[in-house]
């Protein structure tokens, strides 16, 4: 485990400063680049993927799917995309290529669906969950999470579809964050995130308390789920045939997750969420695991108290040894940091650009403003940490390695920027 400390105090939204024109040159122990700004046209973007001659396929939250080609952003964006629910944090988000994208040209999106309207007389999320949660004149409107699948004919997607739609209505009586990020594993199954920090289970235990939904295997919500690429349940999944638990779900117990990468090695499903005050957490997925949320986490809640705490929970739920901040048959993750830095995007670089940068970790930072680069050595160790781009003063959305071995970051601003790192000149001779 390692514990990364970062500085409180900076506000969730906005930079410091307007991003210049750059380039920016810099040396570090491990690698000697500059970072130059591609376009600076988009709108809070989110993700990219990179189709197979180099072009990039980029989400914006708002609902448009943007390309970029020989280093140009195209004035229009790409018809075909769903029609997405795009309020508050939701909205467009992750986009993954199907592994055999080359002969089938599958594009899968994320992104918020709107929900029935809740019925007359009934009761809404904010009556069950602290008063700071509840949001002011709420209109009975719900949002959930989706997957679309689409194929790219060389200028649009066509032929598009949901293939899967989560139980996870949130209606707009409480903050309605419910981030999901896609990946492909090494199995050819696709891995989806559904966030759910803040609402509460449906029934039982955890119905009143904040982020219950994450420990109610009859929601999607909290959870990992693994799907096959036309959205139906593997036979092999942890939970099948169980009286309760939904079949498609793969780990529970998560709050809003934000980053998602396969380790280039192991084959493993590395995942990244944001806590709340403390505990942004990076974890390794296991089939059937448990990761904690809301009852454990490393650190404290927004009450005050600890995560899984009286105050933090409710007395039914809550925990009154919550300050050990362990919990038996809960995972532990590998990294942490608290107070709380807003972890967003994540890979491992693997190409031959960076010879120092080989297999570490790179995390975009929203709150903290940066990169974060963890070295991980040849036994599977983390080591030493960087912070990187935080010069800049811009909320890191998403990092990926491209197919040129360089790396490619999204800052979440509106005009938001998609930036290119590359070694300086005399490293590549």
């Amino acid at each position: 485990m390692v514990i990364v400390s970062a500085v409180p105090g900076r506000a969730q939204r906005g930079r410091l400063t307007p991003l210049a024109d750059g380039p920016w040159t810099y040396r570090t122990a491990d690698a000697r680049f500059r970072v130059v700004v591609v376009t600076r046209d988009l709108a809070r973007p989110w993700s990219l993927a990179f189709l197979p001659d180099g072009s990039m396929l980029v989400t914006e939250l708002g609902g448009r799917l943007r390309i970029v080609r020989n280093g140009v952003l195209e004035p229009e964006s790409i018809a075909g995309v769903p029609q997405v629910y795009a309020v508050r944090l939701g909205g467009l988000m992750d986009i993954a290529l199907h592994p055999s994208f080359a002969e089938n040209k599958l594009v899968y999106l994320s992104y918020s669906k709107r929900g029935p309207d809740l019925a007359p007389g009934t009761e809404p999320l904010s009556a069950r969950v602290p008063a700071a949660l509840v949001q002011p004149n709420p209109t009975g409107k719900t949002t959930t999470n989706a997957v679309w699948r689409a194929r790219w004919d060389g200028t649009a997607l066509v032929g598009g579809t949901d293939i899967f739609v989560a139980d996870n209505l949130i209606d707009d009586s409480i903050s309605m964050t419910h981030a999901s990020r896609i990946v492909f594993g090494p199995d050819g199954l696709l891995y989806v995130g559904v966030g759910a920090p803040n609402a509460p289970a449906a029934s039982g235990q955890y119905a009143r308390s904040r982020g219950g939904r994450a420990q109610d295997p009859g929601s999607h919500g909290g959870k990992f789920l693994r799907l096959k690429d036309d959205g139906t349940v593997p036979e092999d999944n942890p939970f099948v045939g169980r009286a309760g638990y939904k079949p498609e779900i793969f780990t529970m117990g998560h709050r809003n997750m934000l980053g998602l990468t396969v380790h280039p090695e192991t084959g493993a499903i590395w995942e990244h969420e944001n806590g709340p005050a403390d505990a942004d957490e990076v974890n390794i997925l296991s089939a059937g695991a448990n990761y904690g949320w809301p009852l454990v986490g490393l650190g404290r809640d927004y009450s005050g108290d600890f995560i899984g705490g009286v105050g933090a929970i409710g007395e039914a739920a809550g925990r009154p040894d919550a300050y050990t901040m362990y919990m038996p048959g809960m995972e532990t993750p590998v990294i942490f940091w608290s107070p709380t830095i807003a972890p967003s995007g994540m890979t491992f670089y693997t190409g031959d650009r960076f010879p120092g940068w080989k297999g570490s970790l790179f995390v975009g930072v929203l709150k903290n403003q940066r990169l974060e680069r963890v070295a991980i050595d040849e036994n599977g160790w983390l080591g030493r940490r960087e912070w990187l781009l935080d010069d800049l003063k811009q909320r890191i959305r998403d990092v990926r390695q491209g197919p040129d071995g360089l790396l490619y970051v999204l800052t979440d601003e509106n005009p938001g920027t998609l930036l290119k790192i590359e070694p300086l000149p005399t490293q590549s001779r």
